[in-house]
């Protein structure tokens, strides 16, 4: 499980990415100021850092500069600073992305693991196979034994989910914070009912129910 540390001063902006993060599948830490979370770094192991500038103590850029005397860990900067002087000072910095406020939490949680993929040197996936079911990621389209598959863009999410989840439950607000986003207002039978339909659609019984908690597809042995 990768570890991010969260180091934002806006203690509803800090926990919300923490959620976001947890329900995304990693490890998360959180410091409210430059030197909390400087010796959150020195304490334990980072796989990245979510930066924001506007800091109390010690800024962002000079936790930056610090964490960057020792170590190439990956750091995003989140904040409010849109500037370009703002951003030409992180990158010269050293970080990996920038990334300004107000910010869609869809994309922020695919730059990092965009970044991640970079940092680790992973290449990046563009199908996921499960017994005869093949996604092509890039293009959007599925096939089941060789029968291309008519999926809604949220079917074809929600079937993504899974198995790039094999073997872990997913439950019905992880989906819906994952592919509606929090905002959505409306009842998690709504994830019921996309799992109904694409149940009809694939034909085989690979998604399974559990009961009271969520769904998975089982891990490949």
């Amino acid at each position: 499980m990768k570890r991010v540390l969260v180091i934002e001063d806006e203690p509803d902006i800090q926990e919300m990415l923490c959620a976001y993060l947890r329900d995304a599948g990693y490890d998360t830490g959180a410091a409210s100021d430059g030197v909390t979370a400087l010796e959150l770094f020195h304490k334990e192991t980072w796989d990245l850092l979510l930066l924001d500038l506007m800091l109390p103590k010690i800024d962002g850029y000079g936790v930056c500069e610090l964490v960057r005397r020792k170590s190439s860990v990956p750091i995003i900067m989140l904040t409010a600073l849109d500037a370009e002087e703002h951003q030409i000072r992180g990158f010269d910095l050293q970080i990996d992305d920038y990334v300004t406020k107000p910010f869609s939490t869809q994309i922020l949680l695919r730059k990092i693991a965009a970044v991640l993929r970079r940092s680790s040197g992973e290449t990046e996936v563009h199908q996921l196979i499960y017994k005869d079911i093949v996604l092509d990621l890039d293009d959007y389209r599925a096939s089941a034994a060789g029968d291309a598959l008519d999926l809604t863009t949220r079917e074809f999410e929600l079937l993504r989910e899974l198995l790039q989840n094999q073997g872990r439950v997913l439950t019905r607000s992880m989906l819906l914070g994952r592919l509606w986003n929090y905002d959505f207002l409306g009842d998690e039978r709504i994830v019921d009912s996309h799992i109904k339909n694409l149940r009809k659609k694939l034909d085989r019984d690979y998604i399974e129910t559990v009961r009271g908690v969520g769904y998975r597809i089982e891990k490949m042995r």
